[in-house]
């Protein structure tokens, strides 16, 4: 199977680097280097390819190389769903990001139904444990993977159910403006919940049977929206102004985990168990949507092969290769890429000055 590619990547003034550029041949790509290099950057450039705020969540002012803080770039080749294209995402200084598409002006969202990207960093090791906030997110992008217009459906809830915030908090009493606002976010809603079901569905579907070395983890939502939601906050009106924001929805959910074999809940497992978990879900994720797409997805593991032993690094290796995924990866050192021998393309990293470079390793 053919999967998603990158087949040439550069960055332009892109947090450490000035000037990168990438030629990829649709392998697996090991990237290597000391930390602080800015593996992971090149890694978070890839990510803007994708609808949102990348792997770091971060702003566009953020991103562009200091000190200069001209702006930043990033241009790929990409080998999508239905051909090829050329894509660029950039901002100039102090301004928004924009997109463009085989050289017209595009939105976000259209990056989403191109291709498809998943990442595994090191700051969602804490997911199972740490604020639901973090896990609707995951499952969010994990569901906008499978429907891209789930993107659309969060943001156009979220700014109805800010205004209607704000409304609280201002105590206003017109039913009339609460009312509008409740029926755009009880439209939204219906697509979300809709959206995250079929996500876990088919999520649980993939990882059942799989002959994998990471164990499966069954999935499921916390609690149960009501059947209205749109009634449930008109009569919860009196009740969220006094809390001063919006009490009930699909906002609240929580996304739970149970280690399938153990019958324990993720947030009870070790670290390293929790780990593992997470890598079945991203292998999940990927071998449903090549199961969907006829293509496996691209996908970013930052420093992914440092918490596994030799045994699982190798058998995570197989079934990436298997996939006939382009699987973007760092690690500290080459060596942690071994087992892959020619099945991958390895670059070096290395920082002097401020400055990042890159260079391929050629066996």
């Amino acid at each position: 199977m053919r999967g998603l590619a990158i087949e040439a990547l550069t960055l332009s003034h892109f947090r450490s680097h000035r000037a990168a550029r990438l030629q990829l041949d649709g392998r697996p790509v090991a990237i290597f280097g000391a930390n602080g290099a800015g593996k992971t950057n090149i890694l978070e450039a890839v990510s803007l390819l994708s609808p949102g705020r990348g792997l770091r969540r971060a702003g566009a002012e953020e991103i562009a190389r200091r000190p200069e803080a001209l702006g930043w770039k990033v241009s790929a080749d990409l080998r999508g769903l239905h051909g090829a294209h050329e894509v660029e995402t950039w901002a100039e200084a102090g301004a928004q990001r924009q997109v463009r598409i085989d050289g017209k002006a595009a939105t976000q969202v259209m990056l989403g139904r191109i291709a498809r990207l998943l990442w595994l960093v090191p700051a969602m090791d804490r997911l199972w444990i740490e604020a639901a906030e973090g896990r609707r997110r995951f499952l969010d992008r994990m569901t906008m993977s499978f429907a891209p217009d789930h993107a659309e459906a969060v943001l156009a809830y979220e700014k109805a159910m800010r205004d209607r915030n704000r409304l609280l908090k201002d105590q206003v009493a017109d039913p009339h403006w609460y009312g509008a606002l409740e029926a755009r976010m009880a439209e939204a809603a219906a697509l979300i919940v809709a959206h995250r079901a079929a996500a876990l569905a088919r999520l649980n579907a993939a990882q059942e049977g799989a002959a994998t070395a990471f164990p499966h983890a069954a999935l499921s939502l916390s609690g149960e929206e009501p059947e209205d939601l749109a009634t449930a906050w008109a009569e919860g009106r009196r009740r969220d102004m006094a809390a001063g924001r919006t009490l009930i929805g699909p906002h609240r959910t929580d996304l739970l985990a149970v280690y399938a074999a153990k019958g324990v809940g993720a947030d009870q497992c070790s670290t390293g168990e929790q780990k593992a978990l997470l890598i079945s879900l991203i292998l999940a994720n990927a071998r449903a949507l090549a199961e969907d797409l006829g293509a496996a997805p691209i996908l970013l593991l930052d420093e992914v092969a440092a918490h596994l032993d030799a045994g699982r690094r190798a058998a995570l290796y197989d079934e990436l290769c298997a996939l006939g995924a382009q699987a973007l990866m760092t690690g500290t050192g080459a060596e942690l890429f071994d087992t892959l021998g020619s099945r991958a393309q390895v670059f070096e990293v290395a920082e002097e000055a401020g400055v990042s470079s890159v260079r391929e390793i050629v066996a």
